[in-house]
């Protein structure tokens, strides 16, 4: 069956860097919506960025815009986010997730169908 699994989270103090990958098995995520959510302790879960089928778009947000980016790899079906100038705030478990249709909700859990497991991060000050 299809699935997503995430990796490359960890340990890591603040100002350095991390890049997540998020590896797709069981049919390929070519024309896909990928995205990135987060979930801190306690916490809703918070959308990070998204990149769109075709590649041309990404998005991000506005507490991540300037220190992560969101990429794609249409060969290893494997979406990317580095995250750099990492803050304690940043903390918090991170999940893939892909999109069949993309819209103006590309923001909600609602506009995917596919999620990974996660992957923490967490950032020490």
């Amino acid at each position: 069956q299809a699935h997503l699994v995430e990796s490359g989270g960890g340990l890591v103090q603040a100002g350095g860097s991390l890049r997540l990958s998020c590896a797709a098995s069981g049919r390929t995520f070519s024309r896909y919506a990928m995205g990135w959510f987060r979930q801190a302790p306690g916490k809703d879960y918070e959308f990070v960025a998204a990149i769109t089928w075709l590649g041309g778009s990404t998005y991000y947000a506005d507490s991540v815009k300037g220190r992560f980016t969101v990429s794609r790899d249409y060969a290893k079906n494997t979406v990317y986010l580095q995250m750099d100038s990492l803050k304690p705030e940043d903390t918090a478990v991170y999940y893939c997730a892909a999109a069949p249709y993309f819209g103006s909700d590309y923001y909600t859990r609602r506009q995917y169908d596919y999620w990974g497991q996660g992957t923490q991060v967490t950032v020490s000050s």
